[in-house]
């Protein structure tokens, strides 16, 4: 049947950094596809995991191997084969919990068919042995047989090949019986010198999985603080943004401002050239003057025409009383109009403080 997988689900994939043994290297960009294969021709179990054309797990599941929890969504376990440690990120709890039962289902089917495997090659040694032991005795009796008779000798002959032949091949089956055991010590030895360094790297691996618990809180204290300066900016950029605003209305009010006083200087302008008529009717009112004490000098001279000259006395008392009341009302609403633009210049003045 060859091998078939017997449980499927998915994680990010880390390994343990080979330089430093500390920190983790993400061996793929995303969450991938993670395996468990059974191997009935061999007895033997892996993980397995693809990404793309790549294959970043194949691990072989020995009964020395212990997956552990690191947080609730991690979990790593060492494999002295690949001299590496892996890591896996799931989404979930429950997926990392389903993943770690596997994990022990699988290690305890490894271990019995590990000691199964034992069994049957402790079973081949003891019957080894036991041939060993045999071989003595039937070349004893064969050597009590060589020294009967000749007739005997030549009986046996065929026997005596067939026992030698047998305790040829049972030497070699001890030889390399032997040489098999010193071979499995040797890899004993490199199983335990790598699960001793294994250990090692574990024990790294916690001590940072502890600095990066560290690390990440010091990461969260720095955002949270980052995050409180990023409300003041924004609360100064409201309060900004709203002096810009008043600016902008501040602004308006100084052109409208501006344009009254331009109103204003022009009225004032209008009323200065009024005032240069002013003059003139002084001139004129000093004229009538003249005129009136000429006509008293006249009537004087001509009492005759007091009466004409009365007349036209009144007439110019009338116009001048008439010109006196307008010149006052003119500069009434000359003082009102400088009053105005004194008022005007000084709320100008204001606002330039106030900017």
């Amino acid at each position: 049947m060859g091998e078939q997988p017997i449980f499927t689900t998915r994680a990010h994939v880390f390994q343990i950094d080979p330089t430093t043994k500390k920190n983790w290297v993400p061996a793929s960009k995303q969450a991938v596809t993670v395996s468990y294969f059974y191997d009935s021709t061999r007895n033997s179990y892996r993980i397995i995991s693809v990404d793309g054309s790549k294959v970043i797990i194949n691990s072989t599941i020995t009964p020395n191997m212990t997956f552990t929890k690191t947080s609730q969504k991690f979990g790593q376990w060492a494999d002295s084969r690949a001299n590496t440690v892996f890591g896996l990120g799931f989404a979930s709890e429950q997926q990392l919990s389903k993943f770690a039962e596997k994990f022990q289902e699988v290690k305890e089917a490894a271990k019995l068919a590990r000691d199964k495997s034992q069994e049957t090659t402790e079973t081949s040694s003891n019957h080894s042995q036991g041939s060993g032991r045999e071989t003595p005795v039937q070349s004893s009796n064969q050597v009590s047989s060589m020294n009967g008779t000749d007739d005997e000798k030549i009986s046996h002959t065929p026997e005596t090949t067939a026992l030698q032949t047998e305790n040829d091949r049972l030497k070699t089956a001890i030889e390399q019986s032997n040489s098999n055991a010193k071979k499995f010590e040797t890899e004993l030895q490199t199983l335990r010198e790598s699960n001793a360094r294994l250990l090692d790297a574990l024990q790294e691996a916690n001590s940072s999985v502890e600095n990066w618990k560290t690390q990440a809180a010091a990461c969260q204290e720095e955002n949270n603080i980052l995050k409180n300066k990023i409300a003041e900016l924004e609360l100064q950029c409201k309060e900004l943004n709203q002096e810009k605003e008043r600016n902008a209305q501040l602004t308006q009010r100084v052109q409208e401002l501006e344009a009254e006083l331009q109103d204003k200087e022009q009225e004032l302008e209008d009323l200065r050239k009024q005032a240069e008529i002013i003059p003139k009717l002084v001139a004129e009112c000093e004229t009538i003057n003249a005129k009136l004490q000429a006509a008293e000098q006249a009537s004087k001279d001509a009492r005759g025409r007091v009466t004409t000259l009365q007349t036209e006395v009144e007439d110019s008392q009338q116009k001048h009383t008439h010109m006196k009341t307008e010149l006052k009302k003119f500069m009434d609403v000359l003082e009102g109009k400088i009053d105005e633009l004194h008022e005007v210049r000084q709320g100008l003045s204001k606002l330039g403080i106030d900017n």
